[in-house]
């Protein structure tokens, strides 16, 4: 047995589970928040029960090291050294990495040198990873890729049609984000169904304050919504997805804002939230829309609509598609997003759908489809922490 530390950071949190590797038990799960704030929370489950303080967390050295005391002092573990492995998170492997690698000297400095394409989430991955290196010297380590699954797709499908030197030069083109996920739920389907991944075309929707939808064929990934950055594809909670680029440069100009502060208005100030001018969170849009909000409703159509407009496209894109799946935070708790978005597609794709069955799910695994359904639809919860213990194992040899 094994234990192995699923790590997944981000620019002001750290989020955590401990397995006991093979038997896939979760020994432990928690969350650090606020990093670099005046004062930060952390939060550990233990025998189901959660326990949360307040205490500052100037960094992610002081996390870690809050973490790993905390393992010790709820006696998840009696000593460090039980723990073997650490597998972390990691947005963007850029055109590097197409699978999960044990972490060298030569992997850290491509990871620092694609900071540029993932500003915000690769730079706290490698200072988190450097706080546990320092914190569990003696133990192997692994990333594991958000871009690796989408690195199956073809020029036709990643390339934008920009000047090419912008590609050869710049690294420009669609890297996808969420591919743990989508790889995961792929996966999991195919074994619900019985079948093959190999064999199998799918459409996954991994919907949540993030959002991308991916196109599967053969259990490889051929298209994907996210594009450079986690800013393309679908409307998000507060990210635009895409727009016409002439947006950006008309609405610089009229007010008179910098690269960096329309940056801000397109990925914290979009999205639901712009459009909704009342939350990023689906529960509390779908609750005005219920009092008859007119922005609210107008924010469901528009999120629906563009989540459409993708899958429609990505089935005509595969033939076939034996499956769609929706997984991550609103695909797998928000029963209304998923009717308003099966509804506008049934037709034309032939299915059959439960929607009684459909507005009883919440957060587990279900086939909401009827028999007669041209096209499987699956509700499946996401575990990507579960894909990095898995590959982490693999590749340490554990």
């Amino acid at each position: 047995m094994s234990k192995v530390i699923s790590v997944n950071s981000g620019s002001s949190s750290l989020k955590f589970q401990l397995f006991d590797m093979p038997s896939e038990t979760v020994l432990t799960s928690g969350q650090a928040e606020r990093i670099g704030q005046d004062m930060g929370a952390f939060t550990i489950k233990v025998n189901g029960e959660k326990h949360t303080e307040t205490l500052p967390l100037p960094d992610h050295q002081r996390a870690v090291d809050v973490l790993l005391k905390a393992l010790i002092d709820w006696k998840v573990v009696e000593s460090l050294d039980e723990i073997q492995g650490a597998g972390h998170r990691i947005v963007q492997g850029g055109p590097y990495f197409d699978q999960s690698v044990v972490v060298t000297p030569d992997v850290v400095e491509k990871v620092d040198e694609l900071c540029e394409l993932a500003p915000l989430h690769n730079h706290a991955h490698l200072v988190c990873y450097k706080a546990f290196v320092k914190a569990l010297p003696k133990i192997g380590h692994v990333f594991v890729f958000d871009t690796a699954f989408h690195q199956t797709m073809g020029p036709e499908s990643y390339l934008f049609p920009v000047p090419y030197d912008w590609y050869t030069q710049y690294k420009i083109r669609r890297y996808g984000a969420h591919g743990t996920s989508h790889w995961y739920v792929n996966r999991r389907a195919a074994e619900l169904m019985g079948k093959d991944v190999n064999t199998l075309n799918m459409i996954t929707c991994h919907l949540g304050n993030g959002a991308s939808v991916t196109a599967i064929r053969n259990g490889k990934c051929i298209n994907t919504s996210m594009g450079l950055t986690p800013l393309g594809g679908v409307m998000m909670g507060t990210r635009s997805g895409d727009i016409d680029p002439t947006v950006v440069f008309y609405m610089m100009k009229r007010l008179e804002c910098t690269p960096d502060e329309m940056d801000t208005f397109l990925n914290k100030r979009s999205g639901m939230l712009g459009v909704s001018g009342i939350s990023s969170d689906a529960r509390d849009i779908q609750a005005a829309l219920e009092e008859g909000n007119e922005r609210a409703k107008l924010t469901v159509e528009l999120y629906r609509n563009r989540a459409v407009n993708v899958i429609g496209g990505y089935y005509m894109q595969l033939g076939h598609t034996d499956a769609i799946v929706f997984t991550a935070g609103l695909g797998e708790n928000d029963a209304h997003t998923r009717e308003r978005i099966l509804k506008h597609i049934e037709e034309g794709m032939g299915l059959s759908i439960d929607y009684d069955l459909n507005m009883q799910i919440h957060g587990k695994e279900c086939l909401i489809s009827k028999p007669d359904s041209k096209v499987a639809v699956y509700v499946i919860p996401t575990n990507e922490e579960l894909v990095i213990a898995r590959d982490t194992c693999r590749l340490l040899g554990l």
